[in-house]
């Protein structure tokens, strides 16, 4: 739009300024073509009366004089001036056309003036010219015509009428031009912004067109379509080094669940025996237990994490209360003790009852973890949703921890190789969390510690 208001902008300016410049011109050339030949004309009128003419003229010689001048001169008026003596060809005519100015012109330079003046919007040319003879003083005698340009302006009228009738057809060419340069111009950026926002949704098999030509638009054309080539061929391989990553994990993790039912078997066994060996050998054999209890955690962390990514976890959802679901998930793990848990009832929603459970345990065991006591749990139904907040007394989360908390196995102190927990419980609540058409959302309190919020809706969204 911007592009065609430009190009007619242009053309009306341009054609405007012709068209007053053309009709100057036109109107100083009819205005000196008229004003030429009625001063020639005039001139040679005048040298044929004046001979007859005897000085000095009476009322009858001056008027036959004026008349005499006037014939062959159209419809021109003829006014003779001598001293106080003035006559005219036509009685009815308006002589204060004949202005002082010019009179003065006429008798002080002795030569022939001639004045454009309007009256009542008619133009009118006034000529003057003093009579001279060829031998003797200044005969003191002044003839002028009057002659009207009316059919001079009535032509440079009907020029500018005509320039003017011509502007449409000019503006209606300069749309009609602007439509094929936006076309043409423009038509490679609308592809090229078309092909981009593909691109930002996600299709990265999009291109632009068969760029032709060799012009700036061409070779950002070609440039997008080999950058868009390499950014695909970049992104698939990512995509299938990730795959062939989490089918690692998965397969890892599967290969590892046998052997280690084993290792457990064997370390339950020695934990229960500790108490009748040496206490070297009843503290290694209380280590071996918790960390082969570890690696069970997390080995099932893994699989799960190996599932959300292949997308082959499912909902078994059913209508529960939601408070009684957190109680036992407290109650299951000890900690019903330790947690202040404010549980009003009524708040039932179709929600998978284990994966709620996992998500509390996580959060819950997080809290107890890395913040300080008292945490308190709360349920609550409001609107169109059920949320579950944890929230502790602890030195809550630096800044710039608080965008990383779901990221896997992310440890918020670089020099901590270790830790109680297998990395990955935050994620695995959030992965829960979205499952059911949620979220978790984390955030500092006022006074000190982490609030960590379970959003669920109450009921869970299509797909």
């Amino acid at each position: 739009m911007r592009l065609v208001v430009a190009f007619v902008l242009v053309a009306l300016v341009s054609a405007v300024t012709a068209t007053g410049l053309a009709y100057r011109e036109s109107r100083d050339a009819v205005l000196e073509r008229k004003q030429d030949a009625v001063r020639t004309e005039f001139k040679n009128r005048v040298d044929q009366a004046a001979p007859d003419l005897a000085v000095p003229p009476d009322e009858v010689s001056l008027t036959r004089f004026a008349v005499g001048v006037a014939d062959g001169l159209g419809d021109s008026v003829v006014v003779a001036r001598y001293r106080s003596l003035t006559a005219s060809s036509d009685a009815s005519a308006d002589r204060s056309l004949i202005s002082g100015p010019l009179r003065d012109a006429v008798r002080e330079r002795n030569r022939m003036s001639f004045q454009r003046i309007d009256r009542d919007g008619a133009p009118y040319l006034v000529v003057g010219t003093p009579v001279t003879f060829e031998s003797g003083p200044p005969s003191g005698l002044d003839v002028f015509a009057v002659t009207s340009l009316r059919a001079e302006q009535d032509d440079t009228a009907a020029i500018l009428d005509a320039a003017r009738d011509g502007l449409l057809p000019v503006v209606l060419l300069a749309v009609v031009l602007a439509l094929l340069a936006a076309r043409t111009v423009l038509r490679p950026v609308r592809d090229l912004g078309r092909a981009t926002r593909r691109h930002a949704a996600g299709d990265l098999s999009s291109r632009v067109g068969a760029p032709k030509g060799r012009d700036e638009l061409a070779d950002l054309a070609r440039d997008f379509n080999r950058t868009a080539d390499a950014l695909e061929s970049s992104v698939a391989e990512l995509r299938d080094q990730e795959a062939r990553a989490r089918r690692f994990v998965a397969d890892v993790s599967h290969e590892l669940r046998t052997p280690l039912a084993a290792m457990t078997m064997v370390a339950t066994v020695l934990d229960e025996d500790a108490g009748q060996l040496p206490p070297d050998a009843a503290r290694a054999a209380r280590t071996v237990s918790a960390e082969t209890a570890r690696l069970a955690r997390l080995v099932d962390d893994l699989m799960e994490m190996s599932r959300f990514d292949s997308g082959a976890a499912r909902l078994n959802a059913g209508e529960v209360d939601l408070a009684d679901t957190v109680r036992n998930t407290l109650a299951l793990r000890g900690w019903t003790s330790r947690i202040e848990a404010r549980l009003p009832s009524g708040a039932r929603a179709v929600v998978d009852a284990r994966r709620i459970d996992v998500a509390v345990a996580n959060l819950v065991g997080n809290a107890l973890r890395h913040g300080a006591e008292p945490v308190t749990l709360t349920v609550e139904a409001a609107g169109d949703w059920v949320t579950v907040e944890v929230a502790d007394r602890g030195p809550g989360l630096a800044p710039e921890v608080l965008p990383h908390v779901f990221d896997r196995f992310y440890k918020a102190d670089s020099a901590r190789t270790r830790s109680e927990g297998s990395g990955l419980g935050t994620a695995i609540a959030l992965e829960n969390a979205r499952l059911h058409g949620g979220t978790i959302e984390v955030a500092n309190r006022e006074g000190g510690g982490a609030v960590f919020t379970l959003r669920v809706p109450w009921r869970r969204g299509e797909g």
